[in-house]
């Protein structure tokens, strides 16, 4: 068993993404490349974007701090703390309006 912080490793990662240049900073705490569930922590500073990718197989947003735009095709979705989001199928973006931390949660297709 594994027990992770949420809220000490959003506060970390932040603090990351507020002092890189890139204004992003994130952290698997489940999963990798050997699982198909993989759980990874991202901040980013506002007005910072994960520019438009593909979805990689199921997945879901947790707004654990700020707020943050899900964007697919004319479609978007605000989420603020404690909302959870389904990512479409297909391309999306995510925009942070505010500074920022969500947890990604993908099941990968094989």
């Amino acid at each position: 068993m594994q027990k992770t912080s949420l809220i000490a490793l959003s506060r970390h990662e932040l603090e990351q993404a507020r002092e890189a240049s890139s204004g992003r900073s994130a952290k698997t705490v489940f999963g990798g490349h050997e699982h198909q569930l993989r759980q990874t922590v991202i901040a980013l500073r506002a007005g910072e974007e994960l520019s438009e990718h593909e979805n990689p197989g199921e997945a879901t947003l947790q707004v654990l701090e700020g707020r943050v735009l899900l964007k697919s095709g004319e479609a978007s979705w605000n989420g603020s703390p404690g909302d959870l989001l389904t990512i479409p199928d297909g391309l999306h973006s995510l925009d942070a309006v505010e500074d920022s931390v969500i947890m990604l949660t993908v099941v990968k297709l094989r």
